[in-house]
């Protein structure tokens, strides 16, 4: 199938936005002729998302590979993404840098990896101020730890890439994986940074699972909603699940998840200006608050 067929697929299941990974969707259709793929299944283009971990000589890393030449050559790459994006008339690209970190003790300098990935962010950040640059957290796969596992080291890295076109991805499974709470790690990056994006799916915490929305943590996600709410987010909602690993119809996958997210949206309206759980929340009564955001979610 190829990446139009994709789009065309994903658009019978109502969905009305799409990320493309870059290269990888690049490969065998230009820019021009994915633009017309999204408008053919009248999607818009979110934006783009960065897939190092495809080229095996970035095993080692992309920026924060030893060689010099490796991590020009991963900031050239990115910086090539940055402008198929601008013509393709999109704003966001998403870092999710799972090859930079380390596997073993003393295989690692660590402050020089952090110093070659906040010039190289950098230098991404500046290449075109116009798009965000959102960095996407996990703690580890394919890397036993990555370089940036959670919210507060990301927002470390912000502070020192110093840039205001950058801000945070948040992947509720990635989240969950790094033992956070999700609607904690909103306020957290609300507060010092910018949400650019939001990832919904679920998980059981020991992996990256990419199970459906809801499916194992419903109220942590319509916690999420409502801090979400709160803040202001009015960007898309990003569905990374993986279907293919149950041998899913992704189609009824994505079906089902813009379903269950339209519900527990219209929770999360009710809930972010219920006076009684403000309340609660302020006496930290988690049964009161309990009851009333199950009676929501149950009703």
């Amino acid at each position: 199938m190829t990446t139009a067929d994709l789009l065309t697929r994903a658009a019978t299941a109502g969905l009305t936005a799409a990320d493309l990974n870059y290269p990888d969707h690049f490969v065998d259709d230009t820019p021009a002729d994915l633009s017309r793929a999204l408008a053919d299944s009248g999607m818009v283009l979110n934006g783009l998302a960065m897939r190092y971990y495809t080229d095996p000589g970035y095993k080692l890393g992309a920026f924060t590979h030893p060689d010099r030449a490796v991590r020009r050559a991963a900031i050239d790459e990115t910086k090539r993404g940055l402008d198929v994006l601008a013509r393709m008339g999109g704003n966001l690209m998403t870092l999710w840098m799972g090859q930079d970190g380390f596997d073993y003790s003393f295989q690692a300098d660590y402050a020089r990896m952090w110093d070659a990935t906040i010039e190289a962010m950098t230098e991404v950040a500046d290449h075109n101020p116009a798009i965000d640059i959102a960095l996407e957290y996990k703690p580890n796969e394919p890397r036993a730890f990555a370089l940036m596992p959670d919210a507060a080291t990301t927002l470390l890295a912000i502070k020192d890439i110093g840039r205001v076109n950058t801000g945070v991805t948040l992947d509720f499974a990635h989240v969950l994986y790094a033992d956070e709470m999700p609607a904690f790690a909103a306020a957290l990056v609300a507060r010092h940074s910018r949400i650019l994006g939001v990832h919904l799916n679920d998980g059981y915490g020991k992996w990256d699972n990419g199970l459906m929305v809801g499916a194992v943590h419903p109220i942590q996600t319509v916690e999420l909603l409502v801090e979400l709410e709160r803040i202001g987010y009015d960007g898309a909602i990003y569905f990374d699940t993986f279907p293919d690993h149950s041998g899913l119809d992704p189609v009824e996958e994505a079906r089902t998840n813009i379903e269950v997210v339209q519900r527990l949206r219209r929770t999360a309206a009710r809930l972010v200006a219920d006076v009684g759980l403000q309340n609660a929340i302020a006496r930290q009564d988690a049964p009161i608050a309990m009851r009333i955001v199950q009676a929501s979610l149950l009703a």
